[in-house]
């Protein structure tokens, strides 16, 4: 078929490229040949020439060709091969081979999920085995629920410029005796060290590490760092070099033995994520703001001038060393801590859709990640300008080279210390809007993930870890999206101000799906205080981003109308509060959220505690104060004023799902 196509579409194609694509509302487009060519040559495939395109097609007919460095499959289910087989062997830990059973023709997986080294024809290979479905939130008290908060947002007990694992640790135990039996945090993913210029949990330098800003030695028996506290919002500037600070007198401090205790069990990928830190650290100074910006001898992980670097500075790359240890050791008390202050699930943590292209797993996984594309949203009728978020992430052609190591590495971090995982935008799992770096929004194209491996992989190390999975699902989804993750018993997302019924009004808890998380709000929309107030609509006025012809009024207008079709579906009254009067409204949206049979609920804090200003307003950087408001009080203190107990009421009533 591909034969009659022309060559460069075909290309296209194979390469994984969606040529046709369909916008929000329906409407369908084409990517342009020029922008097909410029996304081709990102990926490593030259497609400007008719002879660069027949080349490319063969290379890339030929990898397809090859038995891959991981073979995917279900729990005794047929293995499907891009070769023939005549034999199959599993090669056990004794070094023996036993053969896999066959069914028409065809080798089946094994029953037991797992990996195993496998020989399809005596060639070497690993085989993923999944489990059919991914884990349930436990039921033991009931119906769960939990709370979804900024890490950086909480207080403590003793003053701080933000809130860090210590504050989160007592923040768990103040929720756990209200009831809670979860917190849904934000990313704990590497950030740049040190500076205070890259703060987004959203835009981390890795996903494989974690950010050592939010490290408490205080949490595993060593000296607390030493605070002051700070204001109403976050100044990273100042609170992320104190911070770093802080951490290295901690560390000059100690003696090897201690140092020692603290950084055992690290493993290769460690060490180099705190060269890379090193190497941050030493040209961040001259305006670097990434690899891309240092000496192009320090360009490779595995160069001879990077090696000498740390030998040479091997002070500096241990202390890198023991501040992501020290916040690993942190992370795991802060689950010890939730669990056993009666926590069914503790931390559900939270997976970036990307990274920085100038931060550590750029730096270091090499071709396993995209090169010179970023991701971000094609212009539609919701957003017509598109969408360029400034990240990237795995190359689906890199992750098919290396046996999709960094992928499993990224989801076995995300679970290794919690009981659950939100994928943020889940819809990446499958597509992800790629754009040159020379490029706008418009100029991007869908380009395709190994959907089905990477749903199965992520199955597997769910399974392993004995963790439920969240998939956030708000938008239009890819076809065979919601199908495919309904079928791993993987939970969508159900925010209440979305569910929208056919009429216009909102949805009755009664029909929420089972299989999902039900929310009041979440950090990108707005409180359900601020939604009922109107605080959302003074900001999109202040910003300039109401809707083309609307104004303030009649934004007002329109709003006024929603909260009376909410105000309905909330208690099936029409006598609804007035908009200052938000108390009333958040206790009736929680209370709603509380009746769904969903299999687990989750309440912001911001909500539970009523407040109008939300933590991120997608789409602004500096005209909005994004991950920098906080708290005006420990969560111990809120709880203690018995509040707490009251707003969650309904929560623990309604355990039972409806």
């Amino acid at each position: 078929m591909t034969d009659t196509i022309e060559p460069l579409h075909a290309l296209a194609d194979e390469a994984g490229l969606q040529r046709h694509w369909r916008d929000a509302d329906g409407r369908d487009h084409v990517v342009p040949d020029g922008t097909l060519v410029t996304i081709l040559a990102a990926l490593g495939h030259k497609a400007a020439t008719p002879r660069q395109i027949a080349a490319s097609r063969k290379a890339l007919q030929q990898e397809r060709e090859r038995l891959p460095a991981m073979v995917v499959a279900d729990a005794d289910q047929p293995i499907a091969l891009p070769v023939s087989c005549q034999k199959a062997e599993l090669t056990g830990a004794d070094g023996t081979n036993r053969p896999l059973e066959w069914r028409d023709g065809t080798p089946l997986a094994p029953s037991e999920p797992g990996y195993y080294d496998a020989l399809f024809d005596g060639q070497p290979t690993r085989l993923a085995v999944a489990p059919p479905d991914c884990p349930a939130p436990p039921r033991d008290k009931g119906r769960p629920w939990g709370v979804s908060l900024q890490i950086p947002s909480l207080r403590g007990a003793r003053p701080s410029r933000f809130g860090a694992l210590g504050e989160l640790a007592e923040t768990a135990e103040a929720l756990a005796r209200v009831g809670a039996d979860a917190l849904a945090i934000n990313p704990l993913h590497a950030l740049f060290p040190g500076t205070g210029e890259q703060f987004s949990p959203y835009s981390p330098s890795s996903r494989l590490h974690l950010n050592g800003a939010m490290a408490d030695p205080a949490l595993v028996g060593l000296a607390p760092l030493p605070q002051d506290d700070g204001g109403e919002l976050i100044a990273w500037d100042k609170a992320l070099p104190l911070r770093l600070a802080a951490l290295r007198q901690l560390y000059d401090g100690l003696s090897a033995d201690q140092r020692a205790a603290v950084t055992e069990g690290t493993d290769e990928a460690d060490r180099q994520h705190a060269i890379y830190d090193a190497l941050y650290c030493r040209f961040a100074p001259t305006g670097a703001t990434g690899w891309q910006d240092w000496p192009a001898r320090y360009r490779k992980a595995d160069s001879r001038t990077v090696a000498a670097f740390a030998e040479s500075n091997a002070d500096e790359v241990d202390f890198h060393l023991f501040v992501q240890a020290l916040t690993r050791r942190s992370l795991a008390e802060v689950q010890r801590r939730a669990r056993a202050a009666g926590m069914a699930i503790g931390l559900v943590s939270d997976l970036a859709v990307g990274v920085d292209p100038g931060g550590s797993d750029c730096w270091a996984l090499g071709d396993a990640m995209l090169r010179g594309l970023t991701l971000g949203a094609p212009p539609d009728p919701l957003g017509p300008l598109g969408q360029n978020w400034l990240i990237t992430s795995f190359s689906p052609e890199g992750l098919r080279r290396t046996g999709y190591a960094p992928f499993i590495a990224m989801i076995r971090a995300a679970l290794e210390h919690a009981g659950g995982i939100r994928v943020d935008h889940a819809f990446g799992l499958a597509r992800l809007w790629v754009i040159p770096e020379s490029g706008g929004p418009g100029d991007g194209a869908y380009l395709t993930y190994p959907f089905e491996d990477l749903m199965r992989l992520l199955t597997l190390e769910a399974h392993l870890a004995n963790a439920f999975v969240v998939a956030e699902d708000l938008g239009t989804a890819p076809h065979g999206f919601t199908g495919m993750i309904t079928a791993r018993r993987m939970l969508g997302m159900r925010v209440l101000l979305f569910e929208r019924a056919a009429d216009g009004g909102f949805i009755g808890a009664q029909d929420y799906e089972p299989l999902a998380v039900a929310m009041t709000g979440t950090h990108d929309t707005p409180t359900f205080a601020g939604w009922w107030s109107g605080t959302d609509l003074d900001w999109a006025d202040r910003l300039g981003r109401l809707a083309e012809g609307v104004d303030r009024a009649a934004a007002e207008s329109i709003r006024d109308w929603d909260r009376g079709l909410m105000w309905a579906t909330l208690t099936g009254s029409s006598d609804r509060p007035a908009p200052h009067d938000h108390g009333a409204a958040v206790d009736a949206a929680i209370a709603h959220v509380a009746r769904t049979p969903c299999a687990l609920a989750v309440v912001p804090v911001e909500d539970l505690l009523g407040l109008l200003e939300q933590p991120n307003i997608p789409g602004t950087s500096t005209e909005h104060p994004n991950w920098r408001r906080r708290l005006s009080a420990p969560l111990a203190d809120f709880a203690a004023s018995g509040e707490l107990a009251r707003r969650v009421a309904p929560l623990n009533h309604g355990r039972s799902g409806g």
